[in-house]
């Protein structure tokens, strides 16, 4: 059994409650993950990728469930594929001099969008769910939404590499959305 098999029943699974900004949480650095840790970032997996796939996102961020600690999911496999990815204490190591414009989303900021400009390729370093040290390269996509996910970890939104002006409507706008639920 491996430590993502439940995602086979993972429609059958609660989602995780996403929070959404502005909870503090999501302004504070995440503290690095433990071998101690460990059991209390698998037991969080099957809500968090519910919640993930639910909304649908393609990336989340333990953070963004209320827990300080450095990991995060990403899957940005087509439609009906999966390929998920569990980053414990993820670093670019390396970016390209290259940008590249992509519009985001968060999904602690729902309905809420922008183009933002960041590398177009990374290499990254993290480890697995067993302990081991990985090294990978990730481009376009991939590429945007790690860069999205360590921001998250560091305290930051995508809404951060925005000019101020664009921050403030944006966050005025998602205030007002929340107000009216």
């Amino acid at each position: 059994m491996t430590a993502l098999s439940f995602l086979t029943d993972i429609e059958s699974i609660a989602p995780t409650p996403i929070l959404v900004a502005p909870q503090p949480v999501l302004r504070a650095v995440a503290r690095e993950v433990t071998a101690d840790d460990m059991a209390l970032v698998k037991s969080h997996l099957p809500g968090m990728f519910s919640a993930m796939y639910k909304a649908p996102g393609i990336g989340l961020a333990a953070p963004q469930i209320g827990l300080g600690l450095r990991f995060a999911l990403v899957d940005v496999a087509d439609d009906g594929e999966r390929n998920p990815l569990v980053l414990i204490n993820p670093e670019i190591i390396d970016e390209s001099e290259q940008l590249a414009a992509r519009e985001e989303g968060c999904l602690s900021l729902p309905n809420q969008y922008a183009e933002v400009i960041r590398p177009l390729s990374v290499r990254l370093r993290y480890r697995t769910l067993d302990g081991a040290i990985e090294e990978m390269e990730a481009d376009d996509l991939l590429a945007t939404c790690i860069q999205h996910e360590i921001d998250h970890l560091d305290g930051i939104l995508f809404v951060d590499h925005l000019s101020k002006l664009k921050r403030n409507m944006i966050m005025r706008r998602l205030a007002k959305e929340q107000k009216g639920r």
